[in-house]
């Protein structure tokens, strides 16, 4: 009769406990998607395109490894400054994420020729929910910020994309600081 009272006992405390650790957990554990437009890029220049692609969606990745969240591509590119609010949410809904990003980066030109640019780079992110509503926006200028005189294109893309990411973190904290991090 013991062993019965001790094993009900502690069945009953163990699923207590289960419970309230259940209890515990809120919305804000589950995993967030984040859709990513292809950036738009400044000069519109085809030859530059794709290796700006490739170097902005390698931070992008590099920067979601560490994070609890999920990065979906969308391999279409919308424009930065007029963006229409039913393709946000038709993207949104149709690729199951909460959140989409809208980007640009723009190049320094730099010289009198047509096609001289410097390595300096500016990269603009706007960010937006679910329903198509601007959350927040930041750029990230390379030489302002970095003061990077020397080095590759696609570093300065790299380092662009992650500052640009850490401002709109940092402006997220700022809004609504009872949110979870992207």
């Amino acid at each position: 009769m013991r062993k019965f009272i001790f094993f009900t006992a502690v069945t009953t405390f163990l699923l207590v406990g289960f419970t309230s650790v259940k209890a515990q957990r809120n919305s804000d554990d589950k995993i967030k998607k984040v859709l990513y437009f292809n950036p738009e890029v400044e000069p519109d220049i085809d030859e530059i395109k794709e290796p700006t692609n490739n170097a902005f969606f390698d931070a992008v990745s590099d920067n979601f490894s560490g994070r609890k969240n999920k990065m979906l591509r969308a391999e279409v590119q919308v424009p930065f400054d007029s963006i229409d609010k039913k393709t946000i949410t038709d993207y949104c809904v149709n690729n199951d994420a909460d959140f989409a990003i809208v980007s640009k980066v723009r190049y320094f030109k730099v010289g009198l020729g047509k096609y001289v640019f410097s390595n300096q780079v500016v990269v603009s992110m706007k960010l937006f929910d679910a329903e198509g509503s601007l959350i927040t926006e930041t750029d990230y200028d390379t030489y302002r910020k970095n003061m990077r005189l020397l080095g590759s294109t696609v570093n300065s893309i790299k380092i662009g994309t992650e500052g640009a990411i850490k401002g709109i973190l940092k402006q997220l904290r700022k809004l609504k600081p009872t949110e979870a991090e992207l």
